[in-house]
């Protein structure tokens, strides 16, 4: 097994010009990814921005002084082909303007990688606040849940309008703003998963992944995203994630959130968990329209439109 899965890849040094972007500070360094704030200098005016850069851990590495990655011959081809992604998403999020999708304003080849700059969001994501406030207070307020995902459902809506899946919704990746609204972050596993040749994606979080991420041999679908949906709301309320969908296949001991949380919140919404974290895709609703429904406070409805029918709304 190479070493380089256990090495993390040098980041960029603070004050490095990356074209228009100079760099400040690392923000985060994720498995597939380097995350900076850097000040853009447009039209004699500065302001500041995140720029996500492709360095996927176990397939490149970078020492310190360098800008460019080193790759191995035996790990290229998956570079290569996460780095196509990488610029898909690029090309997709651009394309998009959402209040609860992040912005994306330029995407990039560079140093024999890819860049994306983003908007830069003041914050916190929901899982900090989630662990901050179950320490405080002991729960989450339901009407706050219901307002956070109402609204993200409206962005994640608009990634299924264009045929598009987000394939790694989590706590962690849902940015609130200090007005708590919500913000689908990280778009990097992001295909056009509703092609008869898409395939399954091979990245995705334990916890958090639909069982047809991970072998089950179902088709992905809105319903896939529509699983963490549901396992994030269950991350909210339990304080961390529910049972790998993986495990559930061979034995399934995740607690229903019925039974987990009775009598602590509304059975609606406690069935609502339940309901998008069916084990088979068929038994979870098919839509994102459907949820907003019922976390807007409508009758569970059970018997759910296609995706692909839902009318557009405000």
């Amino acid at each position: 097994m190479s070493t380089l899965q256990h090495l993390s890849p040098a980041p960029l040094p603070p004050g490095f010009q990356l074209g228009n972007y100079l760099i400040q500070r690392q923000v985060s360094h994720g498995g597939f990814s380097i995350v900076y704030l850097a000040t853009e200098t447009k039209d004699g005016e500065k302001k500041p921005v995140a720029i996500k850069e492709y360095l996927p851990t176990g397939l490149a590495q970078r020492t310190t002084g360098n800008t460019t990655p080193t790759i191995s011959a035996e790990h290229q081809m998956a570079f290569n082909t996460g780095l196509k992604w990488f610029f898909e998403e690029g090309r997709v999020l651009a394309g998009i303007d959402h209040p609860n999708i992040v912005r994306v304003s330029n995407f990039f080849r560079a140093n024999e990688t890819a860049y994306l700059v983003m908007r830069y969001e003041r914050g916190t994501t929901l899982k900090e606040h989630a662990r901050k406030v179950t320490n405080e207070q002991g729960r989450l307020n339901e009407e706050f849940l219901r307002n956070v995902f109402v609204r993200l459902l409206s962005g994640l809506r608009e990634v299924h309008t264009r045929k598009l899946l987000h394939l790694d919704i989590k706590p962690a990746n849902i940015f609130l703003r200090h007005d708590e609204h919500p913000v689908l972050l990280d778009f990097g596993a992001t295909r056009q998963g509703l092609l008869p040749d898409a395939g399954i994606n091979a990245f995705f979080t334990p916890g958090f992944a639909a069982p047809e991420q991970q072998g089950s041999g179902e088709a992905l679908g809105p319903w896939t995203d529509i699983y963490a949906v549901g396992a994030s709301l269950y991350d909210c309320l339990a304080g961390d994630a529910p049972q790998p969908a993986d495990q559930r296949l061979i034995k399934d001991e995740c607690e229903p959130a019925q039974h987990k949380w009775k009598s602590q919140y509304s059975a609606q919404l406690l069935e609502l968990i339940d309901w998008c974290m069916n084990i088979p895709s068929t038994q979870r609703p098919q839509s994102v329209f459907a949820l907003q429904k019922v976390l807007s406070g409508e009758q569970l409805d059970l018997i759910d439109p296609a995706w692909f029918d839902v009318p557009s709304t405000p």
